[in-house]
């Protein structure tokens, strides 16, 4: 009698080291996917072209998940789909908080200020655009990365009823390097100090009507591919601010997104971006010539712990690449 034993035995094995190399490929592709998306979880987030490409994380998700469900037609594929699947949602589930959250109601009396963030691009902004919105919000401060001070005062000149006053801070005779600041009449007789420790110029607004609250106006360097570390130093101002006791508000271009470690660092546990935490975390305003979709969160106003975040939108403004942010902040009783 023929013994059929050898051929099923030899059948399962081969079976058994095809499933073996499926799930050994399975992770191996798994970690390439992981890489890009969470490249702090493998220590590489602030190499090139990681934190760039990291600043884009809810996109990537999205296409990751139309690829591990295009995968599934394969069999070969399923347990590299499901594991890449999995990765997606698990990166969805932590970005959904963004989108689904929202502002509390100020309580009676509260203090509220309106924050405006704008980067004029240098200047090519068109500034009658910056000064209608400056009108119909009527922002306390208006943070004006990009802006040296002759764009500052063609502003102004569009508001002479307004009465806002204004300060610049320039680092070089490099237009980005100009951070200017607009602040309502109705703050009193503000100081404005420029601040020292990063490659833009910022802005310190305390005093007059303020009390103890203190309103930055803050531009950090972008991380271009040889300049991550200079990017990543930046940041570090924003986490001494945050650290700090005083009632704080930065406002500003940040070249950053809550998907970049550093930028998260820099937040701490005394800092958070009003948009996220209010719903708006998915309001992209850089590239602002794109559609929404592929445009990433890279302004922001950022609150200290005393600060309750409230209302939060973007704006077109032509002739820039940013799309103007306009918050409402509460001070806690």
């Amino acid at each position: 009698m023929r013994n059929t034993a050898v051929p099923i035995v030899r059948s399962l094995r081969s079976r058994r080291a095809w499933f073996v190399r499926r799930l050994v490929l399975s992770v191996l592709f798994l970690v390439v996917v992981a890489v890009p998306l969470f490249p702090e979880l493998f220590g590489l987030d602030e190499l090139t072209p990681f934190t760039q490409v990291a600043a884009f994380r809810p996109q990537a998700l999205v296409v990751v998940l139309v690829l591990a469900l295009v995968m599934l037609v394969r069999r070969g594929w399923r347990i590299a789909s499901a594991l890449i699947g999995v990765l997606a949602l698990i990166g969805a589930a932590l970005s959904a908080p963004r989108q689904f959250s929202s502002a509390r109601p100020a309580p009676a009396g509260a203090r509220v200020l309106t924050i405006m963030v704008a980067n004029v691009f240098g200047g090519g902004a068109r500034v009658a655009d910056v000064a209608q919105l400056i009108r119909d919000r009527k922002p306390d401060l208006v943070s004006l990365p990009e802006a040296q001070a002759d764009v500052r005062e063609r502003i102004r000149a569009l508001l002479p009823d307004q009465q806002y006053k204004g300060y610049t801070d320039q680092t070089s005779s490099a237009a980005p390097s100009a951070t200017s600041v607009l602040v309502s009449p109705a703050l009193g007789d503000v100081t404005f100090a420029s601040e020292t420790g990063t490659t833009f110029g910022n802005i310190v607004v305390t005093g007059g009507n303020l009390g103890d609250i203190r309103l930055i106006a803050y531009h950090g360097y972008p991380p271009l591919p040889d300049a991550v570390a200079t990017w990543a130093h930046d940041l570090l101002k924003v986490r001494e601010w945050c650290s700090q006791d005083p009632p704080t508000v930065i406002a500003g271009d940040y070249n950053a997104t809550v998907d970049h470690a550093d930028f998260r660092a820099a937040l701490g546990g005394y800092c958070r971006s009003v948009g996220p935490s209010v719903g708006g975390g998915l309001q992209g305003t850089w590239p602002a010539d794109q559609p929404a979709v592929l445009r990433t969160q890279i302004d922001h106003v950022v609150v200290t712990r005393q600060f309750e975040p409230g209302d939060f939108a973007t704006y077109p403004i032509r002739g820039t690449d940013h799309r103007a942010v306009v918050a409402t902040v509460t001070l806690r009783p």
